[in-house]
């Protein structure tokens, strides 16, 4: 049994709250149990230098954490003046999930960025964002098109993503931070609504792992993604 007296292929309790940051496009508060995430999908109606005159959009993400996310007070990589290696990889990933599922060129010349701010953490804080910044995305894009500033809609599909690892020789799904700092092994999977693959994570920790164990996590994944994407629907329904 596990710490958190789930079973193996269970989620944490997961929430979707849309609306709720007053003056953004898009919001959406997610919480995969106690980790609660704040995502914004902003607008701006350029898109960056380097794509202008190319006739496409883009979407990108910035994510962050707030400094008692955490048991001890994190200083703010503002005030030292340059984000971390984990920041940027994180925030990299988010947009590379988000782009995978948008049509870019029914975007137009246009930027929509999502801020991902980590209100409290408890593990999977990145697979969260990236579940909770596509309901923000989705509603940044359904409020430019009932504004007729898009003619169609540019989300393909659904994206979500999940943690899992191997914890005390079994895979697991959805670790919380107790799990995850005493994982044997750590994996992020990031999928579509139709079951491809977006990105895939693993990282062997207290020691590697097999194939077997690579399959047995990916069909978790596969499980919890489906319930994942089942709540965006009902979360925008």
């Amino acid at each position: 049994m596990r710490l958190s007296k789930r079973a193996p292929d269970e989620l944490r309790p997961v929430s979707l709250e849309r609306n709720v940051a007053r003056y953004a496009e898009g919001s959406c508060l997610v919480k995969f149990g106690a980790t609660h995430v704040l995502c914004t999908a902003s607008l701006e109606d350029k898109p960056p230098q380097w794509l202008r005159g190319q006739g496409r959009g883009w979407v990108t993400a910035e994510y962050a954490m707030l400094p008692r996310a955490t048991h001890t007070r994190t200083r703010r990589e503002v005030t030292s003046g340059k984000q971390s290696g984990r920041t940027q990889e994180i925030q990299r990933l988010i947009g590379r999930s988000l782009r995978a599922v948008t049509d870019l060129q029914m975007l137009g010349e246009r930027q929509i960025t999502l801020d991902c701010d980590v209100l409290q953490a408890d593990g999977g804080t990145r697979t969260a964002a990236i579940t909770g910044a596509w309901v923000a995305l989705h509603d940044c894009l359904k409020w430019m098109h009932g504004r007729s500033i898009i003619k169609d809609f540019p989300l393909r599909d659904h994206v979500a993503a999940v943690s899992c690892g191997v914890s005390n020789g079994e895979p697991v799904l959805d670790l919380d931070y107790a799990e995850d700092s005493a994982a044997e092994t750590d994996a992020n999977f990031v999928m579509t609504g139709l079951g491809s693959l977006v990105e895939v994570q693993a990282t062997a920790e207290a020691a590697v792992f097999s194939e077997a164990a690579l399959t047995s996590m990916l069909s978790l994944a596969r499980q919890g993604i489906v319930k994942l994407v089942e709540l965006q629907k009902q979360a925008i329904a």
